[in-house]
């Protein structure tokens, strides 16, 4: 990685002349042996694990991301179906409220409508009693008349 760069006295990396090129090859042949001898090719093939153990995290942080927003957008699609089904509920109930009003109200009726038919049949009795009274009477009366024919009737014979 770095076989195209030549430290000089200064300190600094500079890139190397194509002129020098052989001189670095025969040289590279040494590092490379320094390099296995101090670790850096280890160093190096630790750093690329450690990249794609970094690029997985940073995966398994995106698919995290991505259920954290499936999840956010499924209970805020619950929360709409509940205030939905809440409202509907809301309205169940207050027609609930107003059919047992209406019973209610038919129910009162209805024993209106009863007390009037229990006066209405005091009414039919007592006219009953009243015409059986008169009845006896015309009864009893024509009796009499009759009682009253045959004494004449008896007396003129």
């Amino acid at each position: 990685m770095f076989d195209k760069f030549k430290e000089e006295k200064g300190g600094e990396m500079m890139e190397e002349r194509i002129e020098e090129n052989v001189s670095v090859e025969e040289s590279v042949e040494p590092s490379a042996n320094s390099e296995s001898t101090i670790g850096i090719g280890e160093l190096m093939g630790k750093r690329a694990k450690l990249e794609e153990a970094i690029d997985y995290v940073g995966l398994m942080i995106k698919n995290l991301k991505d259920k954290r927003t499936m999840l956010e957008k499924d209970i805020e699609e619950e929360s709409v179906d509940i205030k939905n089904l809440k409202e509907k509920l809301q309205k169940v109930s207050e027609y609930i409220d107003e059919e047992n009003r209406g019973i209610q109200q038919l129910a009162d009726k209805r024993m209106k409508v009863e007390n009037e038919a229990d006066e209405v049949a005091t009414i039919i009795n007592n006219l009953r009693d009243k015409l059986s009274g008169i009845d006896t009477i015309v009864g009893d009366e024509g009796n009499r008349v009759k009682q009253i024919k045959e004494s004449r009737d008896s007396v003129e014979n």
